[in-house]
């Protein structure tokens, strides 16, 4: 079983960035897609990026298009998050996610995830 923590979070002015970073334990991570989520408070979780066993084949969440930049280094088990031009609306604590391994899961959905990571706190003052 992967495990996941992250780090990278804090308070950030808008329009600043800030890079997370994930980073797995367990075997076959490079076999597992990976992706973000985030949730604000009273809301739910929703999907934020997701990446592919090799990198590519990223996809973006509509909201975050153009200015988020999802990576990953299986070489380190890692995968990260580049956020630029934060708003407040990126407010939300984010979330680490595998999908099983082996799968080609879209990873669209919390119901497609086998595995979280414990949440990073992203807060963007106005």
């Amino acid at each position: 079983q992967v495990q996941l923590v992250e780090s990278g979070g804090g308070l950030v002015q808008a329009g600043g960035s800030l890079r997370l970073t994930c980073t797995g334990t367990g075997p076959n991570f490079y076999l597992r897609v990976m992706g973000w989520f985030r949730q604000a408070p009273g809301k739910e979780r929703e999907f934020v990026a997701r990446t592919n066993w090799s990198g590519g084949g990223a996809a973006y969440a509509d909201s975050v298009k153009g200015r988020f930049t999802m990576s990953r280094d299986n070489g380190k088990n890692r995968v990260y998050l580049q956020m630029n031009s934060l708003t407040p609306e990126d407010t939300a604590v984010y979330f680490c996610a595998a999908a099983p391994v082996g799968e080609t899961t879209q990873l669209l959905l919390p119901s497609d995830v086998d595995a979280w990571g414990q949440g990073a706190q992203v807060t963007v003052s106005s």
